[in-house]
């Protein structure tokens, strides 16, 4: 069952399909960054504005402590304005950089938090001559906002521990993405205390007005993106469950029909946050791509079971209510630069690569690897799509171990002749999404030219 075999009485390669455009790349994942940073630099230079001279231990731990403190509080609305699901951001930075910019700046902030809270008690505690226990005792009981503050340093400190990965392997994702929803309490919680407490904002007007315009600015982007938004579609679209097929062994496509779809603005690649309205689904949205370019009455996703939630699709009924927010995600076309491309899935990471495969323009191979012979899902689309395209496809199993083949450098080049020249997208499991990584680096094949987008968020 390897991909020689397979593929050779069902593809052709052509080479006179007319590649795409070279597009210029984005700069607004430059931007993002530079306004981030930027504002940032605008924090630290209030506290540099505020301060006029910074004499012995206590006054330089405690302006350490302010310093920690503006720059967590700025990195708090920096935080939830990442996740506001902003179309711009999601569709030039993509949803996956997004996820991880968040994830980074989430234990920057975390341990700006923690140094801010430390600091402040030590040098307050130097400045006054008194114990860290009684300054402890002192702040907590004669600084306005201070239990709030206390209950938000409690809460984003748990939410970063059940946010790090050893943790998050032992929970369903549906009770971290809750959990996860303990942050906009904590914020809420300790926008107070910044203001009635902070040196830099205390009878200053202009400083209180701008932190009151950051904070308000992200709460309106995530009212709108994150809830208004998805209502209004909802109930424009009316999305419901057509059908279940089952494509592979733990696999099945939902076929969904609506109205004006095409509104939408989707595009092969991307993905939505489906909400069924059944019993045990209807409280929580999970990411699931597109497995067939989308139409105006008509999308598909293709899930495997890998937790409570995909499992519960396999039994739900024609005629269920959906809600789809998105689409996000730059897993698309326009991310393309050459007339080569290669498509390298794993498992169920064939649903983007499905829709692509179908739609991309230019010479096209797709390399499918799975476990089993069994395990290749919506196999009699591909070979389809790859004859009357004049595409590739080559499908590698593990078992029997006769047909298996490595995930190397040379192993990628035998099967994609000039390999280094080709665009590559590339989804599957985080193994073996980081193993494709090194084979195809290894095989010539620049960072820039190699698109994954993960949903490990």
């Amino acid at each position: 069952m390897t991909s020689a075999t397979t593929s050779a009485s069902h593809a052709r390669r052509t080479t006179d399909r007319v590649g795409p455009p070279r597009r210029p790349r984005s700069a607004v994942p430059a931007v993002t960054l530079g306004a981030i940073w930027a504002g940032a630099a605008g924090v630290l230079a209030l506290w540099w504005s505020d301060t006029a001279s910074v004499v012995g231990a206590g006054e330089w731990l405690t302006d350490a402590g302010r310093i920690t403190g503006l720059l967590a509080g700025y990195a708090c609305a920096v935080l939830v304005a990442l996740m506001a699901r902003i179309p711009l951001l999601d569709h030039s930075v993509g949803t996956d950089r997004l996820a991880r910019w968040h994830a980074m700046g989430g234990r920057y902030t975390v341990s700006l938090v923690l140094a801010h809270t430390l600091l402040i008690i030590w040098g307050y505690s130097l400045t006054a001559h008194t114990g860290v226990v009684d300054q402890t005792t002192t702040l907590l009981r004669a600084y306005p906002d201070m239990l709030e503050a206390t209950a938000a340093f409690v809460l984003l400190v748990g939410t970063g521990i059940v946010s790090a990965r050893a943790a998050r392997r032992r929970m369903r994702y549906e009770t971290w993405h809750y959990l996860h929803f303990a942050t906009y309490l904590a914020i809420f919680l300790a926008f107070f205390h910044q203001l009635s407490n902070g040196a830099d904002f205390v009878a200053n007007r202009p400083a209180q007005a701008a932190w009151y315009t950051l904070y308000i600015g992200v709460a309106v982007l995530i009212g709108w993106y994150r809830f208004l938004v998805p209502v209004r579609r909802a109930l424009r679209h009316r999305l419901r469950v057509a059908d279940l097929r089952y494509e592979a062994p733990g696999v099945v496509s939902v076929h969904l029909t609506g109205e004006h779809l095409d509104e939408l603005g989707a595009r092969p690649g991307q993905f939505f946050r489906w909400r069924f309205l059944a019993p045990g689904l209807w409280w929580t949205a999970n990411p699931y791509s597109l497995s067939a370019p989308p139409l105006a009455r008509h999308l598909r996703i293709t899930v495997k079971e890998a937790g409570g939630h995909s499992a519960a699709l396999a039994r739900l009924r024609p005629g269920t209510r959906v809600w789809a927010e998105g689409p996000y995600g730059s897993f698309t076309a326009a991310r393309s630069r050459s007339r080569k491309t290669l498509l390298l899935a794993g498992g169920v990471g064939i649903t983007p690569l499905r829709a692509l495969f179908e739609t991309l323009p230019g010479e096209v191979t797709l390399i499918y690897r799975a476990r089993r012979p069994e395990d290749l899902a919506l196999r009699a689309e591909l070979d389809a799509i790859a004859a009357a395209r004049g595409a590739v496809v080559h499908y590698v199993v593990d078992e029997p171990a006769a047909y298996s083949s490595p995930l190397t450098a040379r192993a990628l080049s035998r099967l994609v002749p000039g390999l280094a020249a080709h665009e590559v997208y590339l989804c599957g499991p985080p193994g073996m999404t980081d193993a494709a990584k090194r084979a195809l680096r290894g095989a010539g094949v620049p960072g820039r030219h190699i698109h994954h987008e993960s949903f490990e968020f």
